[in-house]
């Protein structure tokens, strides 16, 4: 009987296993053919003969890439966008999670303050009053218009998964602090957000990604090319657009840059911020620091 649950448990191991290899292949196929693009020569990329191998190996489109002040703009653009729309992130929500956690009886004004966040959530006004909101207070070709913007929408989201993390540390930790003479603040600052870098890591990352991805309001909020965050600007690269409407400027920039082996690099260049820094607050995902914080 062991020895047939032993084997029925190894089978099931073996079949998760491969489920998750083939989920893993799947995800990183992608990145690899985008980089075998990307480092494969401006024929064989243009006569679709690149497949999971570089096809004339070279770093031409990355030597090309160096060249393009565009991109740099655009990317130096996006690196501040994410620094501001996470850094706000970081500050706000923990200071709206934490009074929002508590009850109507410790904080009277509790649910109206929360359907008010929760309404802002699910409605909107729409995108041309969100426009004409914009282009009065000034920001259009601002960097401010898309951290505002966008990190509305991501903070609200962020807030309510930090209420309930909030929620669910202990109570006694708290009330032990409120005996000792502890005020709300340094409650806040000196014991829930340092038990609480787990899901605060979270929301940021959810933040970083959102904010280095989002491209929409750079294409509605910018008017020139210059101001384009490093999504919009590769975006425009990879669109489908219509010769017979553009201008005779946007055709020469466009027949520049239709080389599909220099968009692959730029494509696979802009990846890499989120690979790199998804690692190091992947492992708060995992691990609680709150377990054993409390002796019975």
């Amino acid at each position: 009987m062991l020895r047939s649950k032993s084997l029925s448990s190894k089978m099931t191991d073996a079949i998760l296993i491969a489920i998750l290899v083939i989920v893993a292949i799947t995800c990183i196929l992608p990145l690899w053919y985008t980089l075998s693009l990307s480092l494969s020569s401006k024929t064989a990329a243009a006569a679709g003969a690149v497949a999971l191998w570089p096809v004339d190996f070279n770093f031409d489109s990355y030597k090309q890439l160096l060249q393009d002040s565009q991109f740099f703009k655009s990317f130096w653009i996006s690196v501040q966008r994410v620094v501001l729309g996470a850094g706000l992130n970081f500050i706000i929500v923990p200071l709206m999670a934490y009074p929002l956690s508590k009850t109507v009886k410790d904080f009277r004004g509790r649910n109206v303050l929360m359907w008010t966040v929760i309404f802002t959530m699910l409605f909107n006004g729409g995108l041309i009053p969100l426009y004409i909101t914009i282009q009065e207070y000034n920001l259009m070709n601002s960097i401010w218009a898309l951290v505002l913007v966008g990190g509305a929408q991501t903070i609200v989201f962020n807030i309510i998964l930090t209420i309930n993390f909030f929620r669910n540390l202990p109570k006694s930790l708290e009330e032990a602090a409120l005996v000792d003479g502890a005020g709300p603040w340094y409650i806040l600052f000196k014991l829930f957000i340092p038990l609480s870098i787990p899901v605060l890591a979270t929301v940021s990352l959810f933040s970083i990604v959102y904010h280095w991805n989002e491209f929409l309001y750079g294409l509605i909020f910018m008017t020139r090319e210059e101001f384009y965050p490093l999504q919009t600007y590769i975006q425009q690269l990879v669109v489908s657009v219509d010769p017979s409407t553009m201008t005779e400027d946007q055709y020469k920039r466009m027949s520049e840059l239709s080389n599909r082996t220099l968009d692959a690099a730029k494509i696979f260049i802009a990846m890499i911020p989120v690979l790199v820094v998804y690692p190091f607050l992947q492992r708060y995902f995992i691990h609680g620091i709150t377990l054993g914080s409390v002796k019975e």
